[in-house]
């Protein structure tokens, strides 16, 4: 890490915005009721400084561990600024945990003390915290929070600003992420203010991040992610961050921030299409867009309407883009560049170039990033700057985690082709056999399923059954129709068509015997998916196996699932 100049780390580059832009406007923050609050770089600096100096006060040991449990907004970043400025390490939590899950974070990473802040369900989840752990609330906290807790205006006030410039060297521990479990018990990622800085210092140079740029942050900034892109995206490159105020008003927040840089996971990708062809059915969509001049205003209409009608660079990841969804939006003049990454390595490993239709590929590795496929198992392994520090109070899984000779297993199957480019052909792990032996890669089908636009989420899966099937969640909009038995039907014949017309281009091992709709929604709060919408397969297993052969021998190709 010596190579990194310390320009780069997260402090240092506060204490230059703060000398060269103190009045430029660094947070943009809905408070509510259509109230939008400023924070200049001055400002941030300030109630960094003067919340470090009560951290401080608190005379807990160098390194120790500090908590964040809320959404996005202008506090938390000023949290895990403040954090850091007085000595110790973030701790980031999803803000749509189980209350068993918190205390299992706080828990395992021995937390000192815990900023609470904007939650949508703090109700079910403040039993995870202990009752003896010091917390402070933000304005936005829900009032619960707000009258157990000190709030951080009012330490603000009280306190004086930290002087001059703490610095935190490049090799120590800044924070821990713990991943969002697809697979189990979240485990602490330890990331060092080097790693961070690498990751940004790359990214920003392939993504062409500069001052005059905008985001949105609405993705979980416990997430790997939006902390790399848009937190340190901010500090790097003195961005202007806006953040969503809610699900319901994420149009008009986009439309408000109108972000030159936008990333998004899949599903909402997905969302956004159906958004867009319930409003212009897609033969009529295609139909107007062939037409040159109309096609131009009408590109501009629907990215307007999208709030992304200034984005310069849109990317996707944290799971994979189907290839037809990233040709619709080519079509529209939004090509969508797919990064590809890990929590273990701050999600810098490859991602596809501006301008070049490598549609199918996460493109090639970064500048300073080694990828490599193991020629027994397939797995993509590679190695760089920002590869973690290891497992928290994990010693065991951090041994697993890398080859003997130093290179991270990422879990993911691979290949590389000819241009350097990476394909990712599913999850080493998730890879199931038929009971006629043949095994099924489940993440290219559920490419194809998801591109119709009455499904949200897809899952396929069938392990020892003769042939795999499909199980699907509706969106919202779907939902609602099927209550109408006669469109229910059309919906049925709509499914089958489409089933019908995936299985034609697989092989026969992979065919899909039937799709299962089912009436439960898939969420967070029933720990169906991730906080980045990834389906938590052995969630799936739990709740529908048993239906499994009843499913395959029912001779039909479309079947309801009432309940889970």
């Amino acid at each position: 890490m010596d190579t990194i100049s310390s320009g780069h780390l997260a402090l240092q580059r506060l204490y230059y915005w703060e000398k060269t832009a103190p009045n430029q406007i660094a947070l943009t923050q809905p408070m509510g009721g259509g109230v939008l609050q400023n924070f200049t770089w001055a400002q941030v600096g300030d109630q960094v400084r003067r919340m470090a100096t009560h951290l401080k006060a608190q005379g807990w040991e160098p390194g120790a561990k500090v908590a964040i449990l809320s959404k996005n907004c202008a506090w938390w970043m000023m949290s895990d600024l403040a954090i850091w400025m007085a000595g110790y390490v973030s701790v980031p939590l999803y803000p749509t945990l189980a209350h068993d899950t918190v205390r299992q974070i706080l828990t395992h990473s021995e937390a000192r003390a815990c900023f609470v802040g904007k939650l949508d369900d703090w109700t079910s989840m403040k039993a995870g915290v202990p009752p003896d752990m010091p917390c402070i609330s933000y304005p936005l906290s829900p009032a619960d929070a707000l009258k157990r807790f000190e709030g951080w205006n009012a330490i603000v006030a009280r306190s004086a600003p930290l002087q001059g410039e703490p610095i935190r060297n490049a090799d120590e521990l800044a924070t821990l992420i713990y991943t969002s479990g697809t697979t189990g018990v979240p485990k602490g990622v330890m990331h060092s203010f080097g790693t961070l800085a690498w990751a940004i210092g790359t990214g920003a140079a392939s993504v062409g991040m500069s001052q005059d740029d905008r985001m949105l942050s609405y993705l979980p900034l416990a997430h790997v992610v939006e902390r790399v892109l848009v937190e340190h995206g901010w500090l790097a490159t003195g961005i202007h961050v806006f953040f969503a105020e809610s699900l319901d008003t994420f149009t008009s927040d986009l439309q408000r921030a109108r972000p030159t840089i936008f990333f998004s996971v899949p599903r909402l990708w997905v969302k956004f299409q159906h958004g867009v062809h319930h409003k212009l059915p897609p033969a009529k969509l295609d139909r107007l867009l062939s037409i040159p001049i109309i096609g131009a205003l009408v590109r501009r209409k629907v990215k307007k309407a999208l709030g992304l009608d200034q984005c310069r660079f849109a990317a996707g990841g944290a799971a994979p883009m189907p290839v037809p969804l990233l040709a619709w939006y080519r079509k529209l003049g939004l090509p969508i560049n797919e990064g590809y990454g890990l929590t273990e390595n701050l999600a810098v490993s490859n991602l596809t170039l501006a301008g070049q239709n490598q549609e199918g590929t996460v493109g090639p590795a970064y500048p300073g990033v080694d990828v490599r496929i193991d020629a027994t198992t397939g797995e993509i392994q590679m190695r760089s700057p920002a590869l973690m520090l290891g497992y928290y109070k994990a010693p065991d899984l951090t041994r697993d985690a890398f080859t003997p000779d130093g290179w991270l297993r990422t879990g993911d199957k691979g290949q590389i082709d000819t241009q350097g480019n990476l394909h990712i052909t599913g999850r080493v792990k998730d890879l199931f056999k038929t009971s006629k032996g043949k095994y099924v890669a489940p993440a290219p089908i559920e490419d194809k399923l998801v591109m119709h636009d009455a499904i949200e989420a897809c899952v396929v899966t069938g392990a020892n059954l003769g042939q795999p099937l499909g199980i699907v969640m509706l969106n919202a909009e779907a939902l609602a129709r099927a209550a109408n038995p006669g469109a229910r039907v059309e919906l049925e014949t709509s499914l089958a068509r489409h089933l019908k017309s995936i299985n034609q281009v697989l092989d026969p091992h992979e065919q899909l015997k039937c799709l299962v709709v089912t009436t439960t929604t898939w969420s967070v709060e029933n720990d169906i998916v991730t906080p980045t919408f990834k389906v938590k397969r052995n969630r799936i297993e739990d709740l529908y196996s048993a239906s499994y052969e009843r499913w395959e021998s029912s001779g039909q190709l479309v079947i309801w699932q009432t309940t889970s």
